[in-house]
């Protein structure tokens, strides 16, 4: 049927609604269940590895409030069966101006579930060189 999503896209549709929903609500602690025991985060540049070293960093950020306005989001099937996932919005921390984000993930499957492997986040700030 002409228009129908693609599995992959409908898993990773489904992955980025949780993240951000359980992220935006205060629900950080939670964040760890969608990691793989080994995954990578690369969070502004800084590495974390292992999914108590990512929940510790998502846990510890420094804000009260947070919101993720999605603007856009891409979806990819790998040629090894995972799912490449590129999202784009805007971030609203505590009473601050929305700012630019990115962010990147790959979803594998593992024991009958799809996990996260590998995350890498960056703000849509940055200085350039003149």
């Amino acid at each position: 049927m002409a228009g129908e999503k693609e599995i992959w896209q409908k898993i990773g549709e489904g992955f980025v609604q949780e993240y951000y929903n359980q992220f935006d609500n205060t629900n950080r602690m939670g964040l760890g269940n969608l990691y793989s025991a080994d995954a990578c985060l690369t969070w502004e540049g800084s590495p974390f590895q292992g999914k108590e070293a990512i929940t510790g960093k998502l846990v510890n950020l420094p804000f009260k409030r947070i919101k993720h306005i999605i603007t856009k989001q891409d979806f990819q099937p790998t040629i090894d069966s995972c799912i490449l996932i590129m999202v784009f919005g805007q971030l609203q921390v505590d009473d601050d101006r929305p700012m630019a984000f990115h962010q990147v993930f790959m979803l594998k499957s593992q024991n009958c579930a799809w996990a996260c492997t590998n995350d890498v986040f960056r703000l849509g700030v940055h200085n350039i060189a003149v």
